[in-house]
């Protein structure tokens, strides 16, 4: 295997097309073919399928690109420093359920370590493109939540996809509704007291299962459910119709501003935050410095776990 033939195989992916792809490589279509050929048999893999229509990538061929990408990349970075002598920003991703806390600390991160020499990435997105985020690549760490109902299903898919999960906090269930919510001032609230206000859960686009579902009680037959694909859109309609989310607790005033508030869910349902990494891959220094921001978020009868044990994960991967 060869770093040329890595470059082949990712140029013909992305034009989706032999000829394409010889033509943007300078080499003739029969010596391109020949290389994958080679490549393929050398690994045991069928990357392409071929057909009129031009060439589609495997499901076995797209883990293999994103391992040759981040080879690729990462020899690129080595050329550009030391070779052509380039200052080349290096990269960071997050991608997460909609948390406001994980964007907060994210915000707190960038601070710290500034923008001169990185290039940053944070994605708010539905809970399987997060896991796909982490498996492909896209995002370095990837921020969703595990419950009893969900374990399960989504510890079996982690795996498969060559990830892992880490806990970072545990808390019961919140009511996320505006201060001028009829219910707002309550100290907890019952399922059935809500019953008459719609609620609010986010789109999960073709992968709208329970399972996969960013609010807990996702199975309970609700009289009013409007679903919604982003955080900025949840907000007003909580103010337009008095209508409510479930969440972790956390308040983050300083994004949302300081019309919202969260009430204890009278309920024993519990989540577990925790955040998705690549098996085997050690967190890079931007990684670890996420995870610490993300832990100083405190919110009622939460049990958040300390620095200490992250630093743990980190020597058992």
């Amino acid at each position: 295997m060869t770093l040329t033939q890595l470059r082949y195989v990712i140029t013909i992916a992305d034009t989706g097309s032999m000829n394409e792809a010889a033509k943007a490589l300078f080499i003739s279509q029969p010596s391109l073919s020949q290389a994958v050929k080679e490549l393929e048999t050398e690994i045991g893999v069928e990357l392409f399928k071929r057909s009129n229509r031009g060439v589609s990538v495997t499901q076995e061929g797209i883990e293999f690109l994103g391992y040759a990408r981040q080879v690729v990349e990462q020899y690129e970075l080595i050329e550009s420093h030391y070779i052509e002598r380039k200052n080349v920003k290096k990269k960071f991703g997050v991608s997460m359920q909609h948390y406001t806390f994980a964007v907060n600390a994210f915000v707190e991160m960038v601070r710290q370590f500034g923008m001169d020499e990185y290039e940053f990435a944070v994605r708010e997105t539905k809970t399987y493109e997060v896991i796909e985020d982490v498996k492909e690549f896209r995002s370095e760490i990837g921020i969703i939540y595990i419950n009893d109902f969900n374990q399960k299903v989504l510890t079996k898919m982690i795996k498969e996809s060559d990830l892992e999960f880490h806990p970072i906090l545990d808390c019961g269930v919140y009511v996320y509704l505006w201060k001028g919510h009829p219910l707002a001032n309550k100290e907890e609230i019952s399922i059935e007291e809500l019953e008459e206000y719609p609620c609010l859960a986010f789109e999960q686009g073709n992968y709208n299962s329970f399972y996969f579902a960013e609010e807990v009680l996702s199975t309970y037959e609700y009289k009013r459910l409007i679903r919604a694909n982003d955080r900025a859109t949840l907000l007003n309609l909580m103010v337009g119709l008095n209508a409510y989310t479930l969440c972790c607790g956390i308040i983050c005033e300083g994004l949302n501003g300081e019309d919202y508030c969260a009430v204890k869910l009278k309920s024993n349902e519990h989540m577990t935050i925790g955040y998705l990494k690549r098996k085997g891959v050690a967190l890079s220094p931007l990684g670890q410095k996420y995870l610490e921001e993300i832990r100083k978020y405190k919110a009622m009868g939460m049990d958040i776990r300390g620095v200490e044990d992250i630093k743990a994960d980190q020597k058992q991967s």
